[in-house]
This record gives C-alpha cells, structure tokens and sequence, in this order.
C-alpha cells in the first residue's frame, strides 16, 4: 500500500500477495480468438474470458482478496456491501468458501439471474431502489444491525488488488499486446488493469469502455474531476455506478481515454460475440467490443487484450428480445 496525500492505494506488492491468497479459490480463465471479428475490426483481438470464472465473473477476484485477507475475528462477523449483482453474487461466493455470512443490498431491478445466484451461494438479499442514493442509505442500515465487514464493489484497495490480477494473467497469456480495453462503471476492473499495466507494461494504452447512456466517467476523464449520475438508464447494468476517490486516482492518472458507445452498438456487439465466439456474456460485457468497433481507426494493426468481465445473464430476458 502507499500513500498519496492521505489517499491509501494498492501497489504491484499487494496483487503479487492477493494472486497468491485467491488461488484456490479461482480459475485462471482462458483467453479466446475470432477470425472473424479481427477482420471486421482490423485488430488482433484477444478476449480475457472472466465469464468463464467462478460465480461467472471477474468480482470474484477481488471479493475473494478482501474474504480471505480477513482476521477471525473480523470474518467471523460476516461481510456486507451493495451492488447490481456481480459483485453481490461473487462476494456471496466468497463468503460461502470462508463460511461467514453475507449481507447484500441489491436494487430491486437487478437481473433475475444475479439474484438466484446470490442467494444461490447463501448471500441474504435486501432490495433497494435503483439509484446509488438509495443503495447507500439502505446499505447503511444493514451494515448497522449486522456489524459485517463492508467490501465495496470497487472502491476497496483489497478489491482493486484482486481485479488487479486478471491483466497479469493476460500478460502471460499473450506476449505483445499495444493495447486493453475493459468496461468501466465504478472502476474497480479498470483501476486493477492500470495497477498492473503500469507496472509491467507501461507501454501499453488502457481504453475504458463505457455506455453513451451512462457515460459519468467519460465526462469526468474530460472534466478533470468526478461527475457522478445517480440513476443511469442503460442495458449494461454493471456499468450504472460512479467513480470514487480510488478508483479515480488509477483513471486519471493512467487510462488513454474513456470511449462510449450507443445502446444499438452494445446490443450488437453482445450478438456478434454470442454468434461468432459462442461466449456467453452479458451486456456490460459487450461495451469493450462496441467500443473498438466504433473506433476502429483507432485499434487498426494492433494487438488488443479485451477483458470479458461476466457471463452472468438473464437467458429469459436478453435484450434483442425486447
């Protein structure tokens, strides 16, 4: 950990120390090609599959850091914290490896399929409206009657140490790469990559991927400082939440550029992923792709890492059915 004006973040000793805690308790997830997509892109793409993970997603990495870095004591009253669903369900998971409870607040429109499987890995669930506001306040009553430990989804320097440790897998996985593009919403993946990335690869340009609907963190890359939306409406649903001061320090300090796309290009890129890859992910997982496919002058001629962040999907509800 190091200190930067009265700011603790993570450092490259701390990933090295949360890979080797979380070991047995995740996979070193495979990294997958398309033909087909490199063409349409004119980029060598290579897709981190994270939904292939246990609990299918990346959060399970950091969940399990902050788990098992726990003392007895602290563990023993159980964890707690708020989120849309991935990383409700691989803190439940965690929880469950420890055997310490967990206490969830999701919104009451999270996916269907992410609540099954909270509750499926013994999370308790408390519902909330589908705004951070009341996520927050709702949130601070659980924590207040169950003295469990908080494990923010993101703006955890345990959590961010965790995530930290997918883009070192992908370092050794593929050799060369000029760039990696990963979903950004309250940026815990993106704050992890650049925690890597800076260290090992300097060289490398980090693209966040972002709805144009939900698009906080494009307008704060811009600003020079945190915008945060309370309610964004957008069909990738991890990627709803606002920055913090954390999760900030890796963004502005080291991310090229934050890209957008369109609700229409999300969509289709998730299709073109199912149809071409046969790699189930959910929307939010999709954006990186859109991203590069609307900026393709920007990727053309280079080797691109994009992390697959979940699988997690409501297969009821997929949204070209709407």
């Amino acid at each position: 950990m190091k200190d930067f004006n009265g700011l603790v973040v993570p450092t490259f000793d701390d990933v090295l120390a949360a890979h080797e805690r979380i070991a047995p308790y995740i996979h070193r997830t495979p990294v997958l090609t398309s033909s087909y997509l490199n063409a349409l892109t004119g980029a060598e793409l290579f897709f981190k599959c994270e939904n292939f993970q246990k609990a299918g997603a990346f959060k399970v990495r950091g969940a399990c850091n902050a788990v098992f870095g726990l003392s007895e004591e602290m563990a023993a009253r159980g964890v707690a914290t708020h989120s849309s669903g991935n990383h409700a369900l691989s803190l439940s998971y965690a929880a469950g490896q420890r055997g310490i409870p967990c206490h969830v607040v999701m919104p009451r429109t999270a996916p269907q399929a992410k609540k099954d499987a909270v509750r499926g890995y013994g999370g308790v669930i408390t519902e909330c409206e589908p705004s951070t506001s009341s996520r927050e306040a709702v949130f601070a009553e659980v924590q207040a009657w169950t003295g469990a430990e908080f494990v923010h989804p993101y703006n955890d320097l345990r959590v961010i140490a965790g995530q930290a440790t997918c883009s070192r897998e992908l370092l050794e996985q593929v050799e060369g790469l000029d760039a990696v593009v990963a979903p950004i919403g309250g940026g815990g993946m993106i704050s992890g990559t650049c925690l890597t990335l800076s260290t090992l690869a300097p060289e490398m340009k980090i693209y966040a991927a972002e709805p144009l609907n939900a698009d906080d963190a494009a307008r704060s890359f811009r600003a020079g400082h945190i915008i945060a939306d309370d309610a964004p409406e957008t069909v990738a649903d991890g990627l709803k939440v606002p920055l913090k001061e954390l999760t900030w320090h890796f963004v502005s300090k080291n991310v090229a550029d934050v890209l957008t796309a369109s609700e229409d290009q999300i969509v289709e890129a998730m299709k073109l992923i199912w149809k071409r890859m046969k790699l189930v992910m959910e929307p939010s997982s999709a954006v990186p792709l859109a991203c590069i496919l609307a900026n393709r002058d920007r990727f053309r001629g280079q080797r691109v890492g994009v992390i697959v962040t979940g699988g997690n999907v409501d297969l009821d509800s997929l949204p070209w059915m709407k």
